[in-house]
C-alpha cells in the first residue's frame, strides 16, 4: 500500500489543462489488447499458466524498459492490495474493475511514474497496455502506445492470424485489438436536452458511449467516454480517423450549446454555476454523485470565463480526489459512508476557497 500512496502525492497527469481542446476534452486514451501464441486466454488458463504468462510479460517489460521514462516504474499485484488500494487504481483509470476483481492469479499492473502509460497483465486478455494524455490527442497517444507495442513485440510472440489480425478473448477486439477513447465534458448538450439524440447518432456510427469508469458506468458529472466499438476488418488509421471526426463534431456542438444557453437563459446558467460552486464551497457533507454534478457546474463556469479566482487544475483534481478510495487512502483508516461524505465536503471547501 505504501507504493500506492505515492500516487496521492501528485496530481493525475491526464487531468491537467494543457491538452488541446481541454475545455471540453478531458483526456484521450488508446488501449491495445494482446495475447501470447501457444497459451490459453486468461479465462481458460490455469493458475500455473497465468503465472507463467505473467512472468514472461513482466520480464519483457522490464528488459525492454518501455515504461521506464525516468529510470523506474511501479508494479502492483492486486491480490496483495486491500480493497481501497485496488479501487484507487480504478479511480485513477490505471486498472479496470475486472482486473481488480478475484481471482488474482498471475495478475500484475505495471505503471510508468507519471501514470501516462500502464500495462495490465492477465485481465480479459494477457496484455492490456494503454497510453493516456490530457485533452484531445488521438494521434500523439497512438504513437506512444504503438512504440511500446512494437518494442514488446520484439521480445514476445503475439497470437496473430494473417486473416483476422490479433487474437483476443472478446470477438469485438479481434483485429487491431485497439480501443481508442476520448473523455468529454458535455454539460451544454445535457442541459439543452441534446445528449440523448447525440448518443443515438454516435451509436449508429459503431462507436460506444460510456461513463467515466468505462463499460457499465453511468454519466456522472456530465462526463462521457466515446470509443470505437469493434476492430475487426478496420485499420488503426480508419478507427482513429472516424473517432477523431466525431470528437471534433461533438466539441463544436458542445461549444455552440454553451453559447446558446448563455444567450437564451444567461441567468439560468449563472444560477446553475453559482449554486454548484456554493454547494462545494459551503457544504459539510456531500455524496460522490452530488460532488461530481457540482464539479461539472463549476468547471463549466471556469471554461466560460465566469470565475476569476477558481483554479481549473484544482477542479480537475477534485474529480478524482473526491472518489471513495482516494478519500479513504488519504485518511489512512476505514471510513463509513457518512465519514467519506464529511471528508469529501471538507476537501471541496479547502480546495475551492479563495
Amino acid at each position: 500500500m505504501d507504493d500506492i500512496k505515492r500516487f496521492l502525492d501528485r496530481p493525475v497527469s491526464f487531468l491537467d489543462d494543457t491538452g488541446p481542446a481541454a475545455d471540453i476534452a478531458i483526456s484521450t486514451r488508446v488501449r491495445l489488447a494482446r495475447n501470447l501464441a501457444g497459451f490459453p486466454f486468461p479465462n481458460a488458463a490455469s493458475a500455473e499458466e497465468k503465472q507463467q504468462i505473467c512472468d514472461l510479460i513482466t520480464s519483457a517489460v522490464r528488459d525492454s524498459r518501455v515504461l521506464d521514462f525516468d529510470g523506474e516504474h511501479n508494479e502492483f499485484s492486486p491480490g496483495e492490495l486491500d480493497d481501497t488500494g485496488r479501487q484507487l487504481l480504478v479511480e485513477r483509470r490505471l486498472a479496470s474493475k475486472e482486473f481488480v476483481s478475484s481471482p488474482f492469479d498471475g495478475k500484475r499492473l505495471m505503471v510508468c511514474p507519471l501514470e501516462r502509460c500502464s500495462i495490465m497483465i492477465n485481465e480479459e486478455d494477457q496484455i492490456r497496455m494503454q497510453s493516456i494524455r490530457p485533452g484531445f490527442q488521438l494521434q500523439e497517444v497512438f504513437r506512444e502506445i504503438n512504440r511500446i507495442d512494437d518494442e514488446l513485440s520484439c521480445k514476445l510472440d503475439y497470437a496473430f492470424d494473417e486473416q483476422l489480425g490479433f487474437l483476443t478473448s472478446c470477438p469485438t477486439n479481434v483485429g487491431t485489438g485497439m480501443r481508442a477513447s476520448v473523455m468529454l465534458h458535455l454539460p451544454g448538450l445535457v442541459i439543452t436536452g441534446q445528449i440523448a439524440p447525440t448518443i443515438q447518432g454516435i451509436s449508429k456510427l459503431n462507436l460506444a458511449v460510456r461513463g467515466i469508469f468505462g463499460e457499465g458506468s453511468d454519466y456522472r458529472g456530465n462526463l462521457f467516454q466515446i470509443s470505437n466499438q469493434s476492430t475487426l476488418g478496420e485499420s488503426e488509421e480508419n478507427i482513429l480517423s472516424t473517432l477523431s471526426a466525431v470528437i471534433e463534431q461533438l466539441v463544436f456542438h458542445e461549444k455552440r450549446a454553451r453559447q446558446t444557453m448563455l444567450k437564451d437563459d444567461r441567468y439560468g446558467v449563472l444560477d446553475y454555476i453559482g449554486r454548484s460552486y456554493g454547494i462545494l464551497r459551503h457544504c459539510y457533507k456531500i455524496s460522490g454523485e452530488e460532488a461530481l454534478k457540482s464539479l461539472s457546474g463549476v468547471r463549466l463556469g471556469v471554461d466560460l470565463g465566469l470565475f476569476n479566482s477558481v483554479d481549473i487544475s484544482k477542479v480537475n483534481e477534485l474529480f478524482i480526489a473526491t472518489g471513495s478510495a482516494h478519500l479513504q487512502a488519504n485518511a489512512g483508516i476505514d471510513l463509513s459512508s457518512d465519514e467519506r461524505d464529511i471528508r469529501r465536503a471538507q476537501l471541496c471547501r479547502e480546495k475551492l476557497k479563495f
